[in-house]
């Protein structure tokens, strides 16, 4: 999910949907193109994606992450960027494309999802308001957009099983905003503060040992129905995460805990 300056939605290409906007799409095999386009991508992963992927593989997040991931900074981005490691053949393919299709495809990330909508997001300072906005940028090889299936964001958006996706990415997007401007100060955004923080976002089974197996527990008090969601249920680890890193690294006071 990007983020896009207000003053900048008209420089983005593709065209923009409104609500309401309807496209053409359909995407089945058989069709020229079917599986072209999951080749030498550029595939952002957000941190549910990553939950839904390693547990459809059977891997500790830590796992994942070392095995179909890349980490990238970017200037002016303060946060590093996590993207899926395409395979090393002279395709590129996405590693989990086969013969058959996609061999994740019920726990595909969320911009396998939304294609070929582009979903983007922007902050208006001036009415301190977050809008999500979608963008039709099929590829030119894409036979899939010349077809008669008719669609708008939102039904697109039920028919691929993305609503959660949608809106656990937009959850994550309003976090990854504050990082347009640098919190780390002398440790740079590979010191301890920065790893902790991606930790706790992306590599969740290695932030539950740290919550359950460390002082962090004599140090907070967190409420104990909290407590027993995060000893199991990934997402609500997640969502704590997330809290964590809003309290720990920008000072915002959270529901979740609070130092005893």
């Amino acid at each position: 999910m990007k983020h896009i300056d207000i003053d900048d939605l008209d420089k983005i290409p593709g065209r923009r949907l409104e609500a309401e906007d309807s496209f053409y799409f359909h995407c089945y095999p058989g069709i020229d193109c079917f599986n072209r386009c999951c080749r030498n991508l550029n595939l952002f992963l957000y941190p549910y994606d990553v939950i839904r992927l390693k547990r459809r593989l059977g891997m500790d997040s830590d796992q994942f992450l070392e095995k179909y991931v890349d980490i990238v900074f970017r200037p002016s981005n303060f946060f590093p960027d996590v993207l899926l490691r395409m395979s090393e053949n002279e395709e590129k393919t996405c590693p989990f494309l086969d013969a058959s299709g996609c061999s994740v495809y019920p726990d595909r990330p969320d911009t396998c999802r939304t294609f070929p909508v582009e979903q983007g997001v922007f902050y208006d300072a001036g009415r301190n308001r977050t809008a999500f906005i979608h963008f039709f940028r099929p590829p030119d090889f894409c036979m899939g957009q010349h077809e008669k299936k008719v669609w708008t964001p939102k039904t697109w958006a039920k028919d691929q099983d993305a609503v959660l996706y949608n809106k656990m990415t937009a959850r994550w997007a309003e976090l990854k905003r504050l990082f347009q401007r640098d919190p780390w100060g002398s440790q740079g955004a590979e010191g301890p503060k920065a790893k902790m923080a991606f930790m706790a976002t992306y590599n969740i089974d290695p932030f539950r040992d740290f919550l359950f197996k460390s002082s962090f527990l004599k140090r907070y008090k967190v409420k104990s129905k909290i407590l027993k969601q995060i000893r199991s249920d990934d997402v609500e680890l997640m969502k704590f995460g997330f809290e964590w890193v809003n309290f720990y690294v920008w000072g915002i006071k959270t529901k979740y805990f609070r130092l005893r």
